[in-house]
């Protein structure tokens, strides 16, 4: 009998094969790695099943992964299987040694709204001087978020995070910047294209709506006129700057 868990790591992964987030994410990544004064430790909280983690990781000397779900440190060791693992959440680690990049991908979907500068400015401690965090969620203003938005009323924007932040007192953080990595899903089959949409909606808190809601959803607003469906899902990438010693 497939298992809840089963059909939400499906939909996940017909929704990877469908869409051009990884490598655009993958190049974002890279042209921010080249850029690093230092690469001596990579820090990344709640990496999944390390895929984004297993491109990282080459560049850097030391990897360290704070991942508490135990089904996905599994997927994580075998990834990565040099990389350190860490099995408590963001606010009860404790991490010894500081970053020189730290990556917070897709994660705050999970973490209160209230919480996430407390979250963020965690991480901010473990990074190296000078190092940097970056913190990663769909623009709330594109076709997915909107479709989240519309069934479950949540809203994710890291705008909102960065004004936050910047309020905070001078010390923790010397810089802050926000960029768009676009990224897009594309499929021809409405039934994968429902439960992708499914997978998105699995928002904490919220009630799944029903499947003929979505899928007249899906029908009418990502529908193009040539019988696709596409659903727009840029991301905001949130870049925060350690000061430097």
């Amino acid at each position: 009998m497939r298992t809840q868990e089963d059909a939400y790591r499906q939909a996940f992964a017909r929704f990877l094969a469908g869409t051009d987030e990884k490598n655009n994410t993958h190049a974002y990544l890279r042209d921010i790695v080249a850029r690093l004064p230092a690469r001596r430790v990579l820090l990344d909280v709640g990496p999944a099943d390390g895929t984004t983690t297993r491109h990282l990781a080459p560049h850097f000397g030391h990897t360290v992964c704070i991942e508490p779900s135990e089904p996905m440190r599994r997927a994580l060791k075998l990834a990565c299987p040099q990389a350190e693992m860490v099995s408590e959440p963001v606010m009860e680690a404790d991490i010894e040694v500081r970053a020189d990049l730290a990556l917070l991908s897709h994660v705050l979907y999970y973490v209160p709204r209230a919480q996430w500068a407390t979250t963020v400015s965690r991480i901010m401690e473990w990074l190296a001087p000078g190092g940097l965090l970056l913190v990663l969620l769909q623009n709330p203003d594109e076709a997915c978020m909107r479709m989240v938005r519309h069934f479950t009323g949540a809203r994710f924007d890291l705008r909102e995070l960065a004004d936050e932040l910047a309020a905070l007192p001078p010390g923790l953080i010397s810089g802050i910047e926000l960029d768009t990595v676009p990224a897009c899903y594309r499929s021809g089959d409405l039934d994968e294209v429902v439960a992708v949409a499914d997978f998105h909606l699995s928002v904490p808190g919220a009630r799944a709506p029903r499947r003929e809601a979505v899928e007249a959803y899906v029908l009418q607003n990502l529908r193009n006129r040539k019988g696709e469906y596409v659903l727009r899902h840029d991301q905001h990438a949130l870049r925060l700057q350690r000061p430097a010693a």
